[in-house]
């Protein structure tokens, strides 16, 4: 994690000529009550500034770049993102080569000399170089989290020693609740019959969950990483086969998702479509309120649609 801290270090002080536009009022994620002397940073996703905010605490105030329902493959940012980027001090990612692409032109336009710290680093991705490289969708299994907790921990410390403490603390209590959602979660796919196991999606993003928990992946409607990919016609022609020969059950989408295409192929299957999953960021209150809260809910929703 150091060498690649210490290189986008490096990149940020680079670009710190840059500089930035007017700032106006960021919305917060997550965050508990600011005072004046109280330490600030940045994360990217409103999921991300959400685990964070659990280390930090009371000592560092995490906001998220993207706001809530914003989807990190498609994001344009905003001069208020540039401001923020540039006046930033520490900034939390999950991996910058494979999920936050949006962050490059962003740092490039806003510069600073910001600290960076690499929450997915030492989680083993999963490759397929036709569907877009590595799967960046790690938050799905929470024992992937608990790996980023150890990250966010080292960087928060990196970056006020003072905390050391009370980081280690609040990463330990939120370890533990980790532990007990992952334990929460195989208990309800237990009522899920081992022939329904089975998942179609909107986009390639449910992978990792997949592994943990003893499903099948079927199909995607968008055989990509990426919910910004296109289907050709043949690539739905072939999953409306596959979803026929499975008998799986559902098609399941984030709720920012457009329906379009999984409707039409629930038309030519009989499936149903569960539209409401929320797999890229928080809500602003339920039922996704947290990353805790949104791997509840989702769970709730694929038993539900496959038991």
């Amino acid at each position: 994690m150091a060498r690649h801290l210490i290189n986008l270090i490096v990149i940020a002080t680079t670009l710190s000529a840059c500089g930035g536009t007017p700032a106006s009022s960021p919305s917060e994620v997550a965050s508990p009550a600011s005072t004046e002397s109280q330490l600030e940073a940045l994360a990217t996703t409103s999921m991300l500034a959400d685990i964070a905010q659990h280390v930090a605490g009371e000592r560092i105030r995490i906001e998220s770049i993207l706001p809530i329902g914003a989807d990190p493959h498609s994001y344009q940012y905003t001069p208020q993102d540039a401001t923020k980027v540039a006046d930033a001090k520490l900034l939390i990612l999950f991996d910058y080569e494979t999920y936050e692409t949006f962050l490059e032109p962003l740092l490039l336009t806003a510069g600073g000399n910001a600290e960076f710290v690499f929450a997915g680093v030492g989680v083993g991705k999963k490759i397929d170089v036709d569907k877009g490289g590595f799967d960046p969708h790690i938050w799905l299994d929470p024992n992937n989290i608990i790996v980023c907790v150890e990250n966010i921990r080292e960087g928060l410390t990196h970056f006020d020693p003072a905390g050391a403490a009370e980081f280690k603390s609040n990463a330990d209590a939120y370890v533990a609740e980790l532990q007990a959602l992952d334990a929460w979660i195989v208990e309800q796919v237990d009522q899920i019959p081992a022939e329904n196991r089975l998942l179609v999606t909107n986009h390639e993003s449910l992978g990792y969950f997949a592994e943990r928990y003893g499903f099948t992946i079927v199909g995607s409607v968008l055989e990509s990483f990426s919910s910004g990919a296109s289907p050709s016609a043949q690539q739905l022609a072939a999953l409306i086969d596959q979803v026929k020969a499975s008998n799986a059950p559902a098609i399941f989408l984030d709720a920012g998702d457009n329906p379009a295409l999984a409707e039409q192929i629930a038309d030519e299957t009989g499936v149903r479509v569960v539209p409401d999953l929320h797999l890229e960021s928080l809500t602003d209150g339920a039922p996704a309120a947290t990353y805790i809260d949104m791997m509840k809910y989702n769970v709730t929703q694929i038993v539900d649609a496959l038991k």
